[in-house]
Order: C-alpha cells, then sequence, then structure tokens
C-alpha cells in the first residue's frame, strides 16, 4: 500500500502532536509520509515531502491554496494525485482542507458536491454516520441522495453495517415535515436505488440505533455537531465534578472509574480521528484543529481502513448506478 500523506503543519499542536501520531501509526505497520519543511523536528526516519508553505487557519481557505501552491496541504493533495501517497490526513483548515483535495484530486465523477461525513456514538451499538457536516452550507436535493449514497458506502465499509438504515434529519418524522428541502428531497430517497431509506428522522434520532446513515445540509449538520460536542463534554465534565465535589464519594469513584473512562473514551472525539470527506476522487480524513498524537493515529488507521477496502472505487460505482 502506498503511504498516508501526513499534513505536519495542520493543526494547533502541529507539528509535535502530528509528528508523534504519524510515528505511532508507522510503529503500526501503517506506510506513512509526512509534508513538511526540510527541517521537521522529530520525524526521525519518516519519509518527507518536502513543502515550504503553511495554509494557517484565517486564511480565506480557496485563496489559500491558489497562492501558496507549496503549502503542505496543496502538496499532500498532489501526493494523492499523483500516485505517490494513497491518502491524506489533516488537521489544519478544514476549509482548505476541502479546497486543496477537490481542486488537486477532482471529485468523483458525476458526484454534484463533496460531503464531509463525521461518526457520532451509539451507546451499545455502530455509530451514526451524518453528512453534510459543513461542506455545503447551502444544498440543492439531489445532493443529499448522492449523500445518502456516499455515506451507506461508509457505513459499510467502516463498520461492516450491511443495507444501512438512511434517515433524513428533520423536525418530524411524518413525510411531511420540515422545510421546502426536506419535502423535495424525501420522494427522491424514496425512489433512488441502493438506499435503505427509512424516512425522516430527528435530533433526537442520532444517538439511537435504529438509523444508521443520517443526510442533512452542511448548515444544519454542522450546528447539530458542535452542539452535541458541547453537549456530551458538559455532561461528562459535570459528572466528574459531582463524583469529586464529597471526599465521601472517593471509593465510589475508583470502583466506578474504570466503566466511566470507557464511557468517556467513546464520547472522546479523539477516538474517532477526524471526518472524511466524500466525493474526491481520494481519501481525505479531515481531522480537528486540536487534533493530538492519539487522534492522529486513529485518523491514520481510518485513512488505511478506507483504501484497502476499495471505498473510493465503490462510491463510484453507487453513483454510476444512479445516474
Amino acid at each position: 500500500m502506498l503511504p498516508i500523506a501526513v499534513d505536519a503543519m495542520g493543526g494547533d499542536k502541529a507539528p509535535g502532536e502530528i509528528v508523534a501520531g504519524a510515528r505511532q501509526a508507522a510503529d503500526l505497520g501503517i506506510p506513512v509520509v509526512l509534508v513538511g519543511p526540510a527541517d521537521l523536528e522529530g520525524r526521525g526516519d519518516l519519509d518527507l515531502i518536502v513543502a515550504s508553505e503553511v495554509i494557517e487557519m484565517d486564511d480565506d481557505p480557496a485563496n489559500g491554496v491558489r497562492r501558496k501552491k507549496d503549502s503542505t496541504l496543496v502538496r499532500a493533495a498532489e501526493a494523492v494525485r499523483d500516485g505517490k501517497a494513497s491518502a491524506m490526513i489533516s488537521a489544519g483548515n478544514t476549509g482548505a482542507t476541502m479546497a486543496a483535495a477537490l481542486l488537486r484530486m477532482g471529485r468523483i465523477k458525476g458526484v454534484n458536491r463533496p460531503a464531509i461525513a463525521t461518526v457520532i456514538p451509539v451507546p451499545g451499538s455502530t455509530p451514526t454516520v451524518m453528512l453534510d457536516s459543513g461542506a455545503n452550507a447551502e444544498v440543492q436535493p439531489e445532493w443529499l441522495v448522492q449523500f445518502a449514497q456516499m455515506g451507506s458506502v461508509y457505513a459499510t465499509d467502516r463498520f461492516g453495517i450491511q443495507n444501512p438504515k438512511v434517515g433524513l434529519l428533520s423536525i418530524g418524522e411524518e413525510p411531511g415535515k420540515g422545510d421546502q428541502l426536506r419535502k423535495d428531497v424525501f420522494p427522491l430517497l424514496e425512489a433512488a436505488r441502493g438506499i435503505n431509506f427509512i424516512g425522516n428522522v430527528e435530533g433526537r434520532d442520532l444517538m439511537k440505533d435504529h438509523v444508521d446513515v443520517v443526510v442533512t445540509d452542511g448548515f444544519t449538520g454542522n450546528v447539530v455537531l458542535k452542539t452535541l460536542e458541547g453537549a456530551l463534554r458538559g455532561v461528562i465534565s459535570a459528572l466528574f465534578d459531582a463524583l469529586g465535589s464529597d471526599p465521601a464519594n472517593k471509593p465510589h469513584t475508583d470502583a466506578l472509574m474504570p466503566s466511566l473512562l470507557s464511557l468517556y473514551e467513546m464520547y472522546d472525539p479523539d477516538t474517532y480521528g477526524g471526518a472524511i470527506l466524500l466525493g474526491v476522487d481520494g481519501v481525505c480524513i479531515i481531522s480537528h484543529g486540536s487534533t493530538s498524537a492519539k487522534a492522529m493515529v486513529n485518523g491514520i488507521k481510518i485513512a488505511q481502513e478506507m483504501v484497502t477496502s476499495g471505498m473510493v472505487e465503490q462510491i463510484r460505482a453507487a453513483i454510476a448506478a444512479n445516474a
């Protein structure tokens, strides 16, 4: 397998945590190549694609990709395009990561717009895949059908879910509920081939086991995602604060701690390594800006799994079948 191209300069904790995660992945036998400056610290014997520029978090995404042609993001995407890497991953500017992947790797033929697919943990079951999580603030009905097709392939390849159940995020379960977009999309999803459409779902259903893939526009999806992240962090923080508020709780806390840490691990975004940009002609993982070494190695693992599974070719076939 070709190496995973790792943007060594993307993210709040770059390059230290990013390089550390890449080294951990390499120790697990996953081939990686770092993309960064010639004097990149800590890379050891890892291969390096030299890039002299960095697209900063506050740079305009499209302009950054066009102006900084020797940036780590652009060089990582070009490595995939040119067959020097099998996938790319970055914790840097999300918009620029999408732009670099789209402009350099291109779209899968027939895909209208790429979408960000995010994994949402479900207690006692496989996670829910939600897309779009922020790539397209405004969408057209036909795009959501493609999101459902791509999300279904991803759910099967990553979590082994056969014939994943697809739901349309709305404000009620009935077919007529929602805005005009939802009303227009519903019959298209019903008629689409290769999609196990179960109808509308609500926000409360995202962390339940009766839906596997949830499709929505990127504006709504991003708000939902950030709300869930904030709520989960708040609840977990409050729980640990409550347990530590009274010394008398310590024996009980010590007994519960293994289970609590397991619960924390399930809801920790670092466990999932990042989101994936579906619809581009290659595997592109978008990690959180505060990505740690743990998140980076998990993101690299996801990239390897999706390359090995042939996800891009499967999405290509799914899109072609509904053209």
